[in-house]
């Protein structure tokens, strides 16, 4: 055996995914009705938007691990195999957001459309080989506090932490934990300013709290 025979590409199949996270027939059948149908149902202000809302948060009720009381589940939202996925009460996940495995949402968390949040990366040191053949590290779970507004296309990687009370301001691609009360923008996305000056970072400049 050669020295890159165990390495093998990240496999994504509904079948693959489901045996390499213990996914019972249930939670099988209830990613297969929300990826089949659900997902398409429409939103408001559109016909139809009551049930396609309603049948939607059921579903993840069924496919999260944990998911509170008056979510909101919008069109074509995507969540993976909804594997360690915790949603609180009041929140919602946007149309066409990808959230990914192991994400955490706290209560009252608002979100924009096309928003996208990663818990997986690839491996990518050796280069004697394709990436794709490298596999993957062990997912880095997202952390979402209450009280937050994430803003439309806003990108948020592996591992990064978001304290409550913060706004992520459109298109903003968070690389790094944020600390509460900020509002952070850009790319990489940085602190503006705080929304509540008491009790933040000594640490953090004078340029960025203007």
């Amino acid at each position: 055996m050669n020295d890159t025979e165990h390495l093998r590409p990240v496999q994504n199949s509904a079948f693959s995914l489901a045996a390499k996270h213990h996914i019972g027939p249930w939670k099988l059948l209830c990613l297969s009705l929300y990826y089949g149908f659900a997902r398409f149902l429409p939103d408001s202000p559109y016909p139809g938007a009551l049930f396609g809302q309603t049948f939607r948060s059921w579903l993840a009720k069924q496919i999260f691990a944990q998911c509170g009381e008056h979510v909101r589940i919008n069109y074509r939202a995507s969540f993976g195999t909804g594997v360690n996925i915790r949603l609180g009460d009041n929140s919602s996940i946007a149309a066409h957001a990808w959230i990914g495995n192991d994400t955490q949402i706290g209560n009252d968390v608002m979100m924009a459309p096309h928003v996208t949040i990663l818990s997986n990366r690839h491996n990518f040191d050796r280069t004697d080989i394709p990436m794709r053949q490298q596999g993957a590290p062990p997912p880095r779970a997202v952390t979402i506090g209450d009280d937050v507004w994430i803003g439309t296309r806003v990108i948020i990687l592996p591992g990064v932490k978001v304290g409550s009370h913060v706004i992520l301001g459109a298109g903003a691609v968070v690389t790094k934990d944020v600390p509460e009360w900020a509002i952070v923008g850009g790319n990489p996305a940085r602190v503006i300013r705080f929304r509540k000056l008491e009790g933040t970072d000594a640490g953090v400049d004078n340029d960025a709290q203007q």
